[in-house]
């Protein structure tokens, strides 16, 4: 008899179950059935890859896609819009093991350049296409949506203003937007990698370097302009400037 009530017992716990799975809706990819095409005509650095770093790339993608969200500022967010920001935060970190943005939660893509102050305003000056927020706008960042396509145009050279923002966010990941990547950089490669940035400084101020000047701005803008440099044009930036390269290979993990 208490075999009996166990066995019933056993049967309708398995059909509750059965019935729970049943209609649990099923769990659907963030990453876009057309996802791979887009990458494909979009991404050269995804294109690069071989196919099994292809995957870990995608899976990279739909992870960040899982903890910030992509929202649009009078504007309509498409599947090629949420793949270039994913993009641009995967590639700065595409060696890395097991690296989240931690201090990123929503990213909101405008129409146009903005005020930095003001942001969306039709009074502003319209002259900003990326930035990192910090203190009521911290854990945001705001692009520029036409600059962010821009970025990932095959002519777009060494700019890309998502990886721009995204390598800010690396470089604060120590507590400072500094332009020394401590949480990155190992401490004993410091004193080189300023003398370099000194170095390259001094040659874009004297008109004897095709970094954009924007990188003479402070050194956390050099940073992230050379990076993104690094980054879109790694054969261009290898040929003009191997020894940033060599170190950036170390900052980033490239093989």
């Amino acid at each position: 008899m208490p075999s009996i009530i166990a066995l019933t017992i056993f049967i309708s716990f398995m059909l509750i179950l059965l019935f729970y799975y049943l209609k649990k809706p099923p769990i659907t990819s963030l990453f876009p059935e057309n996802g791979v095409n887009i990458l494909l005509n979009h991404v050269s650095f995804y294109r690069n890859l071989s196919d099994n770093l292809k995957i870990s790339f995608q899976k990279k993608v739909e992870d960040f896609l899982k903890y910030v969200n992509i929202e649009g500022v009078k504007i309509q967010v498409t599947d090629l819009d949420r793949l270039l920001v994913a993009a641009s935060a995967v590639i700065p970190i595409f060696y890395f093991d097991h690296w989240k943005y931690n201090n990123l939660s929503t990213v909101l893509l405008y129409p146009h350049s903005f005020n930095q102050e003001e942001f969306l305003s039709d009074e502003a000056d319209r002259d900003v296409s990326g930035m990192v927020g910090n203190g009521p706008m911290q854990r945001i960042m705001i692009l520029s949506l036409p600059q962010l396509r821009e970025g990932f145009n095959i002519n777009a050279g060494q700019s890309n203003v998502g990886i721009h923002e995204f390598v800010h966010l690396l470089d604060k990941e120590d507590g400072d937007v500094d332009g020394l990547p401590q949480a990155l950089l190992d401490k004993k490669n410091n004193p080189e990698y300023m003398r370099l940035v000194d170095e390259t400084i001094h040659e874009i101020k004297n008109n004897r370097s095709d970094i954009d000047a924007y990188a003479i701005t402070n050194r956390a803008e050099f940073f992230a302009v050379t990076s993104s440099f690094f980054f879109n044009a790694p054969d261009e930036f290898k040929r003009n400037h191997e020894a940033l390269y060599i170190l950036y290979k170390k900052i980033y993990r490239w093989p």
